[in-house]
């Protein structure tokens, strides 16, 4: 699946595609199903493999019928129950609700997905502890507010960068392990799965439920979860922990995109056949990767802002609209930051560094971005030293900080 108005969507892959869905309120019902039978509450012979049971070929008709009941699970559920054989099609589904299984299935979808940017951020905390060390004396002009400032390396330019992606790194991980299963039935109190524990005898039919839970949560993998249909933190802590990792490869792109401009020519992106040229002018070698990284971070934030809103407002024991406007955020949200994730690896992979150009820039503006150091000095009537290479501060204790932390961020998520 790729998107025509969102340029290197095929890197996302399957990964929060309708397919992907589909298949994950599959295995949802199957977790569940498999969860009743093991209680007791259905009976033995009602355990069947859902899976085949449906394909890619039903997303047409299951979106169409979407309509008429506001989600897509209830169609889902009218096809499994035409073509599971019984008692299985009599049994599947008893003592869920819809939002149960999509709820579920999208944070199998966003497992994958955050387990593809942990991937994707280990790629880049890597090839960031590398540049930060190499160039940990390589000096160059610091900016602030556009203009020139004082020296700088581009070692600490590059530690910067690096504990901004460890900082969203820790959210990812955070975020991972602890995407919940949500089951809880009509009202979130699983009445129904309770009830048929006390018509079928069992002596604790509240805990009956909650063992149904814990199976299925573990046999897909989520935590272990009260139900949470109207209290969305976990919707909205997964949204933020993807907007941060967006926020701080945009950091890395916009200063890639300033740092590359013609007239100052310190970075250049790698180079690939097709890419950077020009409809008009064929001189032209644009920065594409910090710009469609770009991109992704100007539009996450707002993608982010919908989750805290419809969490806002997610009203009764079951929301009526706030619920609905998640699934495509999310989907949106999570497809745009693994194509982001994947362009800002290849960019730091990549990313040539002119040394030389950064040097001859910083000897150009020596009376200038020694100006503090002329101040400093003069306070106790000394005279400062010229050479601007050498007024670093403490950039090389930032580079080895960052550099170490990059070192345990790796080696714990091996």
């Amino acid at each position: 699946m790729t998107d025509l108005f969102w340029p290197g969507d095929e890197r996302a892959g399957d990964l929060m595609s309708a397919e992907a869905l589909l298949a994950a309120m599959v295995r949802v019902e199957s977790a569940w199903l498999d969860a009743l039978v093991a209680s007791g509450l259905a009976p033995s012979a009602a355990a069947t493999d859902l899976a085949p049971l449906v394909t890619a070929d039903d997303l047409p008709h299951i979106a169409a019928a979407a309509e008429g009941s506001g989600n897509p699970v209830v169609p889902l559920v009218g096809l499994l129950r035409s073509r599971a054989p019984q008692p299985a099609a009599t049994w599947l589904h008893r003592g869920l609700t819809s939002q149960d299984v999509l709820d579920t299935a999208l944070m199998l979808a966003l497992r994958d997905a955050l387990e593809r940017l942990i991937g994707e951020l280990r790629a880049q905390v890597t090839a960031l502890a590398r540049l930060a060390a190499q160039h940990a004396d390589t000096p160059m002009v610091g900016r602030t507010l556009t203009q020139h400032a004082v020296p700088t390396t581009f070692g600490a330019v590059a530690a910067g960068w690096l504990d901004g992606l460890v900082d969203a790194a820790d959210l990812v991980q955070d975020a991972r392990s602890l995407l919940p299963v949500q089951l809880g039935g009509a009202v979130g109190t699983l009445s129904a799965a309770t009830e048929l524990a006390n018509l079928r005898g069992h002596e604790d039919p509240q805990g009956t439920s909650a063992d149904l839970v814990a199976s299925t949560a573990a046999a897909l993998g989520l935590r272990e979860l009260r139900p949470w249909h109207t209290s969305r933190a976990t919707v909205t802590r997964t949204s933020d922990a993807l907007v941060s990792c967006t926020d701080a490869w945009g950091h890395v792109a916009t200063d890639v995109a300033t740092l590359a401009r013609t007239e100052i020519g310190e970075l250049a992106e790698p180079t690939a056949e097709g890419r950077g040229g020009s409809s008009t002018m064929p001189h032209k070698n644009n920065p594409i990767l910090s710009v469609l990284v770009r991109r992704a971070a100007l539009g996450a934030p707002a993608l982010a802002a919908t989750m805290h809103l419809a969490s806002a407002t997610a009203g009764d024991q079951r929301p009526d609209g706030a619920w609905h406007v998640e699934w495509s955020t999310l989907h949106m949200l999570g497809r745009r930051s693994v194509v982001a994730a994947s362009q800002t690896t290849e960019l730091l992979q990549g990313l040539h560094v002119d040394a030389e150009r950064m040097r001859a820039t910083l000897d150009r503006s020596t009376d200038s971005v020694l100006a503090e150091r002329r101040t400093i000095a003069g306070l106790l009537d000394k005279t400062a030293d010229s050479d601007p290479t050498t007024y670093r501060g403490f950039s090389e204790d930032l580079i080895v900080g960052a550099v170490e932390r990059a070192q345990t961020f790796l080696e714990e998520n091996e």
